[in-house]
């Protein structure tokens, strides 16, 4: 059962998190895992013009406050499209359409254009974590039914905050990702030793492929990045965009990238690939943020076809890099045809979902259900094929 809000507890709305003092916010987000719920991170969203209303984002983040001090926050969003999302409930906006629901606006939650695990609500250390939460779902059911939105939806949602919003009455909607773990690996062969042996001469004749052509790989992270990577990765990321169409639409915008390197390069490590003869410009290179044991493949790009450059930017080279730096856990990003073979087995993670709208909510519930089993059965198909030694299996 949901709960108001006590009395010594204040609410307050925002559409910009820069009326939230960093300080705050940070105190919240910072121990958290994930660095995507940081305020540098979603403030960058929001000062580039990525995630603004003008591109189908309206922020509308929820704080609770105890007099002064920040004690909880969910970042949060208004939808008018799904996006962006890489949860695809497209057919539930048309289903909506058809029997006379208006789907958008819905409120959304989770940080924009990122599909990695870890959203959940920001809050304080010593608060009741599942009373808070409550009262904050409270207030955004509240905020919903009044402003006549249809739904609520939390995705990729931080596995041990999922079964506090399941006792809220969300409908938990299963997917997968592809997860590299690291399993006591010391060096790259170790990776290697995982697979069987048609699938490791495979990888080491794409290593190669990069030798052939010339070419070198180098990771740089943190105060080390020149300060032209930033645009020169917007460049990448907007030509691989335009390549491959919608699943790779330009959602975030130049100065998106630029400010990175002022306030979120700590975050950050690049994988360039650079011609062994020319190394001042890198002609391809990966885009990815770490944190704590924990790194996340974002973008890439290259202006030229070159052969394996790819599969070393944002598989071989992060790995390798992640075993030096005692990372556990790689998340390379969306999609998936490439990754299974490279050592990326299927991985669980999960939406949450409120409806407002009682005939969606009949209809949508007992169809997650029958999802949720596909998807699972979906899950072990993939693992099952996963070209491992029997004893990696």
């Amino acid at each position: 059962m949901v709960k108001p809000l006590k009395s010594d507890y204040s609410t307050y709305w925002t559409h910009k998190i820069a009326e939230i003092p960093q300080t705050a916010w940070d105190a919240l987000a910072i121990p958290l895992t994930t660095p995507f719920l940081e305020w540098d991170w979603l403030n960058n969203m929001e000062i580039s013009h990525s995630a603004i209303p003008n591109a189908g984002w309206l922020p509308n983040h929820l704080t609770i406050w105890r007099d002064r001090t920040l004690i909880a926050a969910a970042p949060l969003y208004l939808k008018g499209h799904s996006q962006g999302e890489f949860v695809f409930d497209h057919q539930w906006a048309d289903l909506a359409y058809r029997i006379g629901i208006e789907y958008y606006p819905k409120m959304l939650g989770m940080s924009p254009f990122t599909p990695a695990e870890g959203y959940r609500f920001l809050i304080a250390p010593g608060e009741d974590e599942e009373e808070i939460t409550a009262m904050m779902v409270h207030e955004i059911d509240n905020f919903c039914i009044k402003n006549n939105i249809s739904s609520c939806h939390f995705l990729y949602v931080d596995p041990q905050f999922r079964p506090i919003l399941e006792k809220q009455g969300c409908t938990d909607w299963l997917h997968h990702s592809y997860i590299w773990d690291n399993s006591d690996f010391h060096t790259f062969d170790d990776y290697l030793g995982v697979f069987n042996a048609n699938q490791r001469r495979n990888i080491k004749r794409e290593r190669k492929a990069l030798e052939k052509s010339s070419l070198q790989m180098q990771a740089i992270s943190g105060e080390e990045i020149p300060k032209f990577y930033f645009p020169l990765m917007y460049e990448f990321y907007a030509d691989t965009c335009d390549k491959f169409g919608w699943w790779g639409s330009k959602y975030l915008t130049k100065k998106f990238f630029e400010t990175l390197y002022h306030n979120y390069r700590h975050r950050v490590v690049f994988f360039a690939a650079y011609n062994q003869q020319e190394q001042s410009t890198p002609v391809g290179m990966s885009f990815c943020l770490f944190k704590d044991a924990q790194l996340y493949g974002r973008y890439w790009g290259s202006f030229q076809e070159i052969d394996c450059l790819h599969f070393n930017a944002c598989y071989y080279a992060p790995i390798e890099w992640a075993i030096a730096n005692n990372i556990q856990s790689f998340d390379p990003g969306a999609g998936g045809r490439h990754k299974k073979r490279r050592g990326f087995p299927a991985k669980i993670n999960h939406s949450l979902h409120r409806f407002y709208n009682s005939r969606l909510g009949k209809i949508l519930r007992p169809h997650i259900l029958q999802v949720n089993q596909l998807e699972q059965e979906e899950i072990e198909a993939i693992n099952s094929e996963l070209p491992f030694t029997q004893n990696n299996v």
